[in-house]
């Protein structure tokens, strides 16, 4: 059994003041709104409802803390990018997520997840621009790998991790991977898993 399917809820909150107290280590989990998020976390910890799944994008307005065990958590940032969400509330993520992003010490390693139909979005890149210059690493789930044929799920993952090294990887000197992921599937949920461990080892 994996590790990961022991996690159980802690919080929800709105507020960087509010998030449990910095210590031990933490990986969040971040995307753009039904890029399949809250899905892949589902997935991953084999809960069906650990995160909200919702076919309205925009649902996950919170930071959403979970933990795996004693000092170690998985975080479920916000979904961005989502037009009808109100603008304060946009506003306010604009301030919050990269204030997590940049300040939380406890974050040892930031997973994106991207729609592979949709490639890295202008709003990626900024989370991205956001996290990398705390040369910590990052990992891209690509989901919903199923809705391609394997050639073309094979070739978006090339360019996806051509783009990731020469943009961040090589500029920050970190370590930034991709993978093929497929929550209907199951597909690429052992190396997700095993990443995640890499890097609370």
């Amino acid at each position: 059994m994996s590790f990961l399917q022991n996690v159980s809820f802690v919080i929800s909150t709105n507020h960087f003041d509010e998030l449990p107290v910095d210590t031990g280590e933490e990986i969040a989990f971040a995307g753009r709104s039904n890029a399949g998020k809250s899905s892949a976390i589902n997935t991953l910890t084999n809960k069906t409802r650990l995160a909200f799944v919702s076919k309205q994008p925009g649902r996950t307005q919170l930071i959403n803390f979970f933990k795996i065990q004693d000092m170690q958590s998985l975080v479920d940032l916000p979904g961005y990018g989502f037009a009808k969400v109100p603008k304060p509330v946009k506003d306010h993520w604009r301030k919050l997520l990269p204030k997590y992003l940049k300040e939380r010490k406890s974050l040892v390693g930031l997973v994106i997840v991207v729609d592979i139909r949709r490639e890295l979005t202008e709003l990626d890149t900024q989370m991205l621009d956001w996290f990398a210059p705390q040369k910590k690493p990052i990992h891209i789930l690509l989901t919903k790998s199923d809705k391609l044929s394997k050639d073309k799920s094979l070739r978006a993952l090339q360019k996806i991790q051509l783009e990731l090294k020469e943009k961040w990887g090589g500029t920050y000197k970190i370590e930034c991977s991709a993978q093929l992921f497929s929550s209907l599937k199951k597909q690429g949920v052992e190396e997700a898993t095993k990443k995640i461990n890499e890097w609370l080892s």
